[in-house]
């Protein structure tokens, strides 16, 4: 299928290509997206819950992750979080404000994201071919030639949005990976990142279900390297939880250059030493025969408690054995409860990956080749991962409508 000077293909259906879709289509382009699931957005209508943290208030380039940080810099100046909800605003969706800056639609569902974005694209012309697996791509002559499971398509400007290698399930790939390669990209390594942890600690098992707030600190070879407070969700496996997910792409980091990596719990991070430490004083009586293990329920969940009792070594059987040095044992037991990672559970299971194209060779101002002329990238297929609570997708917008915004000038 032949294009003209004034057509664009895009691959990619997920929150990059069509944000892409519909700023160029509406900008007078004729575009063609492909998408290799059965339809556009799966990722997006997962999110969240299903009610799809959409962007974030307080953009910030702390937030987001590059081995070049100066172009995360560049591609965020003058985007941010009302210009997001300027461009829903227009396709028809109205945002609200959750905790932490979150913004979510006002329908709090993900559908909602995905079904307006395409009946933008499509009300502005946008061909959307789904089913369509691009196979190969070559930039020959100043235009590019794509093979597809639905025939050969060739265009003059192209964009890459499709995606990591995170959530395989949901359509993530190394395809676009392998494109940018072959017409001469490098790629910056790529690892999970907002995934869980995997621990070969045998008391796992027992606790597996249990679900609390606590802070979570990693270490590196003995060394600390972040810390993160939120929920902790031990399972049969590991650990997850949001704090869990907040530190795992240091983790992935890490267990790549084969670094030692453990994870020390606070299980009660409300209270400092000395308040847990009073707390615990101040329940015991000393003329009660209650078992240590049913004395300690009164403040911690009954599957945890063996393994507490256990390292940290209390020599107590009963309340009334209780002492102060005692207590002592329990509370930094408590306060470091020791887990060493093994692994994450990997692309499968991934929010986002790591990695990707390297951006040095990317404009940040138009997201366009320094290597290729009229190829650009948008999305998670670049050297840019964002923290959990709608960064990500901040990035997929806002890079999409920096391509859109260079490609309809050029027309």
């Amino acid at each position: 299928m032949q294009q003209g000077k004034n057509e664009l293909i895009i691959v990619g259906g997920g929150a990059a290509g069509l944000a892409a879709a519909v700023l160029c289509a509406r900008n007078g382009l004729n575009v063609i997206l492909l998408e290799q699931n059965d339809r556009v957005g799966k990722k997006i209508f997962v999110s969240g819950n299903g009610k799809c943290n959409i962007g974030n208030t307080h953009i910030s380039t702390q937030r987001f992750h590059s081995q070049n940080p100066d172009f995360v810099e560049q591609v965020l100046q003058e985007y941010d979080a009302k210009v997001i909800e300027d461009f829903f605003h227009s396709v028809g969706l109205e945002l609200i404000e959750g905790k932490e800056g979150k913004l979510f639609p006002m329908s709090m569902q993900a559908a909602s994201v995905v079904e307006l974005l395409e009946f933008a694209a499509q009300e502005a012309g946008v061909k959307i071919a789904c089913n369509c697996v691009v196979k190969r791509v070559d930039s020959i002559d100043n235009h590019f030639t794509l093979e597809t499971s639905q025939g050969i398509y060739t265009t003059h400007r192209l964009v890459l949005a499709s995606g990591s290698v995170a959530a395989p399930k949901l359509g993530g790939s190394s395809a676009g990976y392998a494109f940018a390669t072959r017409m001469g990209h490098t790629l910056v390594p790529r690892y999970p990142s907002l995934v869980q942890l995997v621990s070969e600690e045998p008391w796992l098992k027992q606790c597996a279900g249990v679900k609390l707030p606590g802070t979570a600190t990693l270490f590196a070879n003995g060394m600390q390297v972040t810390q993160r407070e939120g929920d902790l969700l031990f399972t049969p496996y590991g650990i997850s939880g949001l704090a869990i997910l907040d530190l795992s792409r240091e983790v992935s980091l890490h267990l790549a250059q084969f670094d030692y990596c453990e994870l020390s719990l606070d299980l009660m991070p409300r209270f400092t030493k000395e308040q847990l430490t009073n707390l615990l004083l101040g329940r015991v009586d000393a003329k009660s025969q209650k078992p240590l293990s049913l004395w300690l329920q009164g403040v911690l969940h009954k599957k945890l408690v063996p393994h507490i009792v256990e390292v940290s070594k209390v020599k107590a059987k009963t309340e009334s054995e209780l002492n102060r040095k005692e207590i002592g044992k329990l509370v930094y037991a408590l306060k470091h409860l020791k887990m060493s990672i093994s692994d994450t559970k990997g692309f499968e299971h991934a929010e986002v990956a790591t990695g990707g194209v390297d951006t040095s060779e990317v404009a940040p101002e138009t997201m366009m080749s320094k290597v290729v002329k009229n190829l650009y990238f948008a999305g998670e297929i670049l050297d840019v991962d964002g923290d959990r609570g709608g960064f990500n997708f901040h990035f997929a917008w806002v890079s999409a409508m920096r391509a859109a915004s260079h490609i309809s000038s050029q027309i």
